[in-house]
Formats: structure tokens, sequence, C-alpha cells
């Protein structure tokens, strides 16, 4: 597989003038598009320009309304209900995290559930808003229906991934973000763009047995949840897929389980749709409404610092702090450019002659 080394700069220029074609404000263009490269620079290429067609094929279908009326439909001094008009979930999980700080700013904690919005790329960007805030911020989506839950052959839930970021002071804030499936369906679109197999326990096919197929899905097969199967602990995953997706939309009215609409545009939308587009959860906590920051985050440098170095076992030279990862690419890619695929940068030359834009 090859790769074009591109920069940051040229990335989120190029994205910008894709999202201001569609109708988008500016701001929102600007806001977009530091969403969604955010996931190229930090690693997570599945979520990133890879996925730029997809929005332009929804907004194309007439589901992605590029100038939306973002609005609170229901609130309480700690939390919100936000409705997304449809728009980009780039624009409005950002709208909706803000929401939920300045909320924690005025008491404490804010918690906000969104419906009627669209797939909002890595969660962990609208987590991670909360750090300067000295709060620990959330972050959680559901997502169309690709995963079959522990004992069925029927897709149900979404790769519904949760984030979670912790500030501390001396040390890099710890970053959870991850699906609640063994692997997010990102990661099987890359390696379809790559001809290669998916790792045994990713997916299973029509009949719920074991496939590396990575095109299964197409054939009615389903991703399997965090942990396999139920030796592996897939339940685990089911259930934590399963608090995602009531969180995000029976909590807020979006659709929910199979109802999820779908993110390739070509997919038919569900019937029966029980509420309006995705949903997403975001919540911020203050710490200082639990204990004085500067002592917490002490804390938080102590405990990153005391797991950094447990022992490791043979092979391995030392222990990750959720974030690491991201955060060490982010900071290689800044310098050095993002890796692009060669089928990742066709792509993107092909939205540039179609939107009348240079690449």
């Amino acid at each position: 597989m090859k790769y074009q080394q591109i920069s940051y700069e040229a990335l989120f220029d190029f994205t910008k003038s894709v999202f201001e074609k569609m109708g988008c404000s500016i701001s929102h263009a600007d806001l977009a598009a530091k969403v969604l490269v955010a996931a190229d620079l930090r690693g997570i290429d599945s979520h990133g320009v890879a996925r730029l067609s997809g929005y332009i094929r929804l907004w194309e279908a007439g589901r992605i309304n590029p100038t939306p009326n973002l609005r609170i439909i229901h609130e309480t001094p700690s939390t919100a209900v936000v409705d997304g008009d449809a728009g980009l979930g780039l624009v409005v999980a950002p709208y909706a995290m803000q929401v939920a700080i300045d909320k924690a700013h005025n008491v404490g904690t804010g918690w906000v559930s969104v419906q009627n919005s669209n797939h909002f790329g890595i969660a962990g960007y609208h987590a991670m808003m909360a750090l300067e805030h000295d709060m620990i911020g959330m972050a959680m989506t559901n997502a169309s229906a690709l995963v079959a839950p522990t004992f069925s052959t029927e897709r149900m839930l979404g790769t519904n991934p949760i984030a979670v970021s912790i500030p501390a002071g001396e040390e890099p804030p710890f970053v959870a973000d991850f699906a609640t499936t063994t692997a997010a369906n990102g990661k099987l679109e890359l390696l379809q763009k790559k001809n290669a197999d998916a790792p045994l326990g990713w997916v299973q096919d029509e009949f719920g047995v074991d496939s590396v197929d990575a095109n299964i899905l197409k054939k009615g097969g389903s991703l399997l949840p965090l942990g396999s199967d139920r030796e592996h602990g897939s339940h685990k995953g089911y259930a934590l897929g399963s608090i995602v997706d009531i969180f995000s939309a029976v909590l807020s009215g979006a659709s929910y389980g199979p109802w999820a609409p779908p993110f390739p545009a070509y997919v038919p939308m569900p019937e029966n749709m029980p509420g309006k587009g995705l949903g997403h959860f975001l919540g911020a906590m203050r710490i200082d409404a639990f204990r004085p920051a500067t002592a917490f985050k002490a804390h938080m440098d102590n405990w990153i610092k005391r797991f950094r170095s447990a022992k490791t076992s043979e092979g391995h030279e030392h222990v990750l702090i959720p974030g690491d990862p991201e955060r060490l690419i982010a900071e290689q890619r800044s310098k050095k450019g993002i890796p692009i695929q060669d089928i990742v940068v066709n792509d993107l030359k092909s939205i540039a002659n179609k939107m009348g834009l240079s690449f």
C-alpha cells in the first residue's frame, strides 16, 4: 500500500473548502474541518478525510443540512437536549459539548443528549474540549447498525464509541477513545482498500460463524461486540454498546438500535424510525466540584507515573496510558505530514474535480 505525505494545513484547507462548497458557513466549515482532520492527525485514519466523500454523498442525498439551526429543545440547570437539525455531526457535537461545559461552569456538571444529528467524527475531539477548562469530558454516539449482540446474527447496534478525557498537571491528559466493538467499521474499510483479511474475532458471517472476510458486511455479516464471543466477554461489549445507544438516542429522541440512520447514503433508511437522526451524549464535570483541581491533577500525575512504571511483560518496553499513541502520532505528523493512502488521495482528487477545487 502506497502513501503520500500531506501537511495538516493542506488537508485542513482542502477539507474546509469542501464543506464551504456544500453550503456550510465559514465558521461551520472551519469547525467541521478541524474535527475531521483531527482524526488523521491523531492516527485514526478510518475517521478522517477517508470519510469526506461519505459526508458529501449524505449531503447530496438530502440527509445533511449544511445550514442547521442548532437549538436546545429541553433543559434544566445541568442537562439539555439539543436538536441538531440534520446538521453535520462534526458541527453539532462541539455545539452540544460547549453547552455541557457552560452548564458545568455554572453548576458543577453538564450533560447533553443530542437528536437529529449525523456522524460526528472521533469522539475524543469532543471529550477533549473539556480539558482546557479543568474539566473531565465525556462523549459518545450511536451509529448505524452493523453489530450483532451476543448470541445473535442480526445487526442491532452501531460501533457506538465512548471517549473520556481527564486532565493532569505535568503529565499529558488521559484520553480514552474506543469503539464498543472489537474493531470499528472504518478499520474494516481500510482493510478492504488494502485487499487484506480481517483478524479473527472482528466479524461473523450471516450465520454467526467467525470470518476473516473484510467484505463480510456486504454479504449479510456483522461486526462483533468488544470481546468477540461469550467466552471472551462479548456480553460486556454488547452491554457497553447498548448503554451508548440508550444514552445517545433513547434519552434524546434520536433513532436507536436497528433504526439508526446508516452512514452510507446508498443504504435505504430503516422503516418506522422511532426518532430523529443519530444521537450523541456529551458531558463535562468540573474537577473542583469534587476536590481542588490542583490536588486532583497532582494525583493524576502520580497515577500516570505509577502506571507508566508498572512491570512489563516480555517483549514490551513500557505500559501505555490511554491517549499516548494518538498524542505521539499527532506530534510526529504535525512535523512530518500525514500519510494518506494513494486510494484516498485519488478519492480527494475526484472530490476536487467534482467541486471545482484543486488538491
